[in-house]
């Protein structure tokens, strides 16, 4: 039995047809049709009940079609890790997202930059603005995904990603839940949670108060959830940004445009990463995480 065979057949029932299967892998279909014939004859039963140019999976195709998934799944597992264990010395890179940012663009960046280098070993962190800044600094982090708090530094390629705007996350039930969007300003009574470590909060409570105008009481969490577990509870609201699909956080939250004067308010996300790191996988994971809030934005 060929593990080409048995891919074959995933792409037939992935497809729900051997036409497109064959064109995924680039061959005939009589010769993708022969082939699941050959896989049907070695292992001594029917995979699939054929009836005119329709077919339908058989209990022993349909166990054989799960099982098969698990299979080739251990399979890429394994040879990803022996080929990083292979080149472990090589090929590294260490990527970082801020804790608190509410996107997909970073988490589907990386999944397609683990698909596209699979003898790449792949180390994430997150943490506060300072704490990537920090993990760029002392060689920690090899690329990050930041916003931008202070001005660009030559030391560093600084690639814009995308205008983001901010939101604030607030309880369903919550009055403020039903307008279109909502002022710094009237929050002032207001407390905002913050995701940061002890030793960043006093950081994130500047930038808020300062550079943001967030005036009253401030509220300090470890990670996005346990922010969020606060806010559904009525102890504060929680400024974030990222996209605006309600799946990404239930139903027990609303998240509502934060304005200033009337108008959006944006910050600009970057990828920064150190002009002099030899390593070569950082500007690969930089487009990628390019094109994806290119394609993500509105999300």
């Amino acid at each position: 039995m060929l593990l080409r065979q048995i891919q074959y057949f995933q792409a037939v029932i992935r497809n729900n047809s051997f036409t497109e299967a064959a064109e995924e892998y680039h061959i005939s279909q009589s010769a993708i049709s022969q082939q699941i014939q050959a896989l049907e004859k070695e292992l001594g039963v029917k995979l699939l009940e054929r009836k005119n140019r329709k077919f339908t999976l058989t209990p022993a195709g349909e166990y054989f079609y799960r099982r098969s998934l698990i299979l080739t799944s251990d399979l890429e597992r394994l040879r990803c890790e022996t080929l990083r264990l292979a080149h472990r010395d090589e090929a590294r890179l260490t990527v970082g997202y801020l804790r608190h940012y509410g996107g997909a663009e970073f988490h589907a960046a990386v999944a397609e930059f683990s698909q596209q280098f699979p003898d790449v070993q792949l180390h994430v962190i997150n943490g506060s603005h300072e704490d990537l800044y920090d993990a760029l600094r002392f060689g920690k982090a090899d690329v990050v995904l930041n916003d931008q708090r202070r001005a660009f530094s030559e030391e560093y390629v600084n690639l814009p990603l995308a205008e983001i705007p901010c939101f604030v996350e607030l309880p369903s039930r919550d009055p403020l839940a039903g307008l279109d969007g909502v002022e710094i300003a009237d929050l002032k009574n207001t407390p905002c949670v913050l995701v940061a470590s002890e030793e960043r909060k006093e950081n994130e409570r500047s930038y808020y108060r300062d550079a943001m105008g967030f005036h009253g009481e401030f509220l300090f969490a470890e990670s996005l959830q346990d922010a969020r577990i606060l806010v559904a509870s009525g102890q504060g609201i929680l400024p974030i940004e990222g996209a605006q699909g309600s799946e990404l956080f239930g139903s027990a939250l609303k998240r509502v445009p934060l304005l200033r004067e009337g108008k959006q308010v944006y910050r600009t996300y970057c990828a920064f990463w150190k002009k002099e790191n030899p390593g070569r996988y950082m500007e690969p994971f930089a487009a990628l995480l390019k094109a994806q809030f290119a394609g993500g934005r509105d999300s």
